[in-house]
C-alpha cells in the first residue's frame, strides 16, 4: 500500500507497549512496562521508531550507554535525584558519580487510545518511592506524505512533593557541553557522523547549546529527522543539545544552562515535533517544509 496525506493508522496495546502502524509498517513502538534495571532509571520509551520505508532510526541499550533507549523522557539532575540513568555528574567530584539515586517514570495508564494517538497518566518515583511529578503525557503520530511522517510529544508536568523541585544538567552542575535534560532521542548507528542541520545557515557543532525553533539531523544513508520544540504553561525555552559524534543524540534540554523550579500544585508543559523523513533534505528543504506546514 502506498502512504500519502491522511493514510488511516492502526493502533493497539497488548498491556505492556503501545503499536501505532500504517501501511503495513510499523512506525512506532511504546513501551510503557519498561525494563526494570533500577540504574537504568526506568521509564517508557519508543523503540523502534520507523521511517515510513520501514527503516529503524532510533537505538536501543547500546554499548557505550545502556540507559539510552530510543525516544524517551528524561532527567538526569532532579534535585539530587537521576531520572535519566547511568552516574549523576557531581561538581565537587568533578566528573560522573554511580549512585544509587534513579528514579522511575511510572507508567499510571491510558486516559485514550485513538487513531495513532494516546493520553497517557504517569507518576515520577524518586529512588525511595516517594511520588515527586504527576505527567499528562499526549503522543500522535500522523502521515503528511508518501516518504513523510510526524509525531507530536506534549508533555504536561504538575509538582507534587512538598519542597520545590530543581531540574538541572551536568552543565548546571560543572561539565561544559552536557546539557541534556527533557524528550532524549538517540540514534540509530546510521546516523552516526550524520549532519545536524539549523536555520539561518547554522548547523553541526554550532547548534550546541544554542535556542533556535527547529533542529534537522541526516544520517549517512539519506534520512531525514526533524526535531522541533517549545515551551507552554510556564515552561522554560529549550537548548539544543546534540552530537553527530561518537554517537547520534538530540535533546531540546530544558536546563540546559540553567536550573528550573516545579512547586507543588505548579504546571509546566512543553510541546515537541519529530518528523521523519525517507529523504536526505537540506535546510532549504526543512524551511520549506515547515513554512508550509505553517500555512496550513
Amino acid at each position: 500500500m502506498t502512504t500519502q496525506a491522511g493514510t488511516p493508522l492502526r493502533t493497539w496495546d497488548d498491556g505492556a507497549c503501545l503499536t501505532v502502524e500504517a501501511a503495513g509498517v510499523r512506525l512506532l513502538r511504546y513501551v510503557h512496562a519498561p525494563d526494570p534495571e533500577p540504574s537504568e532509571a526506568p521509564k517508557p520509551y519508543v523503540h523502534p521508531l520507523r521511517t515510513l520505508a520501514g527503516e529503524a532510526v532510533t537505538d536501543y541499550r547500546p554499548a557505550d550507554h545502556l540507559w539510552h533507549k530510543g525516544l524517551q523522557m528524561t532527567a538526569s539532575y532532579l534535585s539530587g535525584q537521576n531520572f535519566w540513568g547511568g552516574g549523576t555528574y557531581l561538581r565537587a567530584a568533578g566528573g560522573y558519580t554511580d549512585l544509587d539515586n534513579h528514579g522511575t517514570m511510572r507508567h499510571d495508564g491510558f486516559d485514550a487510545i485513538g487513531t495513532g494517538s494516546f493520553t497517557e497518566r504517569l507518576t515520577w518515583l524518586s529512588r525511595g518511592g516517594e511520588p515527586w511529578v504527576g505527567e499528562r503525557r499526549t503522543v500522535t503520530a500522523s502521515v503528511l506524505g508518501e516518504q513523510v511522517w510526524e509525531l507530536v510529544w506534549r508533555t504536561e508536568l504538575t509538582g507534587l512533593r512538598d519542597e520545590p523541585l530543581r531540574f538541572g544538567s551536568p552543565t548546571t552542575n560543572g561539565r561544559e557541553l552536557a546539557g541534556y535534560s527533557g524528550l532524549t532521542w538517540r540514534g540509530s548507528p546510521a546516523f552516526t557522523g550524520g549532519t545536524v542541520l539549523g536555520p539561518d545557515g547554522r548547523g553541526g557543532a554550532a547548534m550546541m547549546g544554542t535556542a533556535a525553533p527547529w533542529l534537522a539531523f541526516r544520517s549517512r544513508a539519506g534520512t531525514t529527522l526533524v526535531f522541533e520544540a517549545a515551551a507552554g504553561e510556564g515552561g522554560p525555552p529549550t537548548h539544543w543539545f546534540v552530537r553527530s559524534e561518537p554517537y547520534p543524540i538530540v535533546n531540546p534540554s530544558w536546563a540546559f544552562h540553567e536550573e528550573f523550579t516545579l512547586a507543588a500544585g505548579q504546571r509546566l508543559a512543553w510541546d515537541h515535533r519529530v518528523t521523519v523523513v525517507s529523504a536526505a533534505w537540506d535546510a532549504r528543504q526543512v524551511a520549506e517544509h515547515l513554512r508550509q506546514r505553517a500555512a496550513g
